[in-house]
């Protein structure tokens, strides 16, 4: 036929008959074929019976949809979505659409990206150069507006875009992406909240395992040959728990040469993230307990001087290293004002405070990064690889 070549949009008409090919169990037997967008396949990126590497396919984030493995990423991307939200329906917590814009910094890591009209003239009035009256920014997460939630509905979670000014190329880093995060309220329990994180992960899993078997398969089979069996090792064993001091005593006792130290007081790196998940059997650990000092003010402070931990988790899974980051929240408000105080936080937290002051339960919550979690269960290695338009520093093609 004229014009059908690789890559052109074809309408098809016909029947689907079974097929007497093992490989494959149905086969369209074309009575009509009707050329709708032709395609030069010698300008065409993707080649006939090539097979082409993620790097490859990601130079062409307009066309990549189009291959199979990013087609198969898609479906599988979209299934986990659902998957997550069946989770938390089917759990009793209502979601919650947490604004894109906000005044906070949650994180505290100063990493934003700051919103004003791109036409507005600050010199227009020097009174009010913002366009909200203070300085917004791009949300880098829902926790705090879950927070507010928290203090009406026993569970809440959000699901959805967050932003990192973060200037990296790493395989690690988008400055978009998705976040799934959850305030659980009536709990002075760290266990509960890592009992949702498990339980959200390996719901989620076996859901897209049996829903998208084929399109996991191509990940498990082409990208990352073997990870089937890591995936079902994770699901069918209860994940570790270990203290934060734990974890430093066992980086300490390695024969490892880390590039960053390990002693007491330092922030696990990616490094030693993934040491501690292969240490455990490469079964996702949780790591509890970590100082103080490092986490963000609403962490629970633990109280346990000298060493003074917060009731902080990080949840650590093969391959990719911290996946969940959560804690309890410093429900105490003399504790929490005085906290909030030392960091010269207290004018922009004042909304913050009354929370605890005005009806307060004691709470707890996590966030999970959907893409880290799309590279988990597929064992893709770049995150840039899991998501339909990457944004990172120097690189917005579309």
């Amino acid at each position: 036929m004229t014009g059908l070549t690789f890559g052109s949009a074809i309408d098809v008409s016909g029947s689907l008959e079974k097929s007497p090919s093992g490989k494959q169990n149905v086969e369209l037997h074309a009575k009509q074929i009707q050329v709708t967008g032709k395609c030069d396949p010698t300008e065409f990126p993707f080649k006939i019976k090539e097979r082409h590497s993620l790097e490859y396919i990601r130079q062409f984030p307009h066309l990549r949809c189009r291959t199979n493995v990013f087609s198969a990423l898609l479906r599988v991307r979209s299934e986990a979505t659902s998957a997550i939200q069946s989770f938390f329906k089917d759990n009793g917590f209502i979601q919650i659409h947490t604004p894109v814009i906000t005044s906070n910094d949650c994180e505290g890591a100063g990493e934003l990206f700051q919103v004003e009209p791109a036409s507005r003239d600050k010199q227009q009035d020097e009174r009010d150069p913002h366009y909200f009256s203070v300085p917004t920014y791009l949300t880098v997460s829902g926790q705090l507006h879950l927070e507010v939630m928290a203090g009406a509905f026993p569970a809440v979670y959000t699901f959805g875009p967050t932003f990192r000014a973060e200037n990296s190329q790493s395989r690690r880093h988008l400055a978009e992406f998705y976040m799934v995060e959850a305030e659980i309220s009536f709990t002075e329990s760290l266990e509960d909240v890592m009992t949702v994180m498990e339980h959200l992960f390996k719901a989620s899993t076996e859901h897209v395992l049996t829903h998208c078997a084929e399109d996991v398969e191509l990940f498990h089979k082409f990208v990352a040959p073997g990870h089937r069996g890591q995936v079902d090792l994770m699901l069918s064993r209860k994940f570790n728990v270990i203290s934060y001091t734990e974890a430093i005593d066992i980086l300490n006792r390695s024969s490892q040469i880390f590039t960053f130290p390990t002693k007491w007081g330092c922030d696990l790196q990616t490094e030693h993230e993934k040491y501690l998940v292969k240490h455990c059997g490469n079964i996702p650990v949780f790591v509890t307990d970590y100082p103080y000092d490092l986490k963000p003010f609403y962490a629970r402070d633990n109280q346990d001087h000298p060493r003074h931990t917060a009731a902080a988790v990080d949840l650590l899974v093969p391959g990719v290293g911290e996946l969940c980051g959560g804690s309890l929240r410093e429900e105490r408000l003399e504790i929490l004002r005085s906290r909030i105080i030392q960091a010269g936080m207290e004018d922009a937290y004042e909304w913050y405070l009354q929370l605890r002051q005005f009806g307060s339960v004691p709470h707890g919550g996590f966030g999970m990064g959907f893409e880290r979690y799309l590279q988990c269960i597929l064992g893709v290695d770049n995150i840039k690889d899991v998501i339909p338009f990457a944004r990172f520093s120097h690189s917005c093609l579309l």
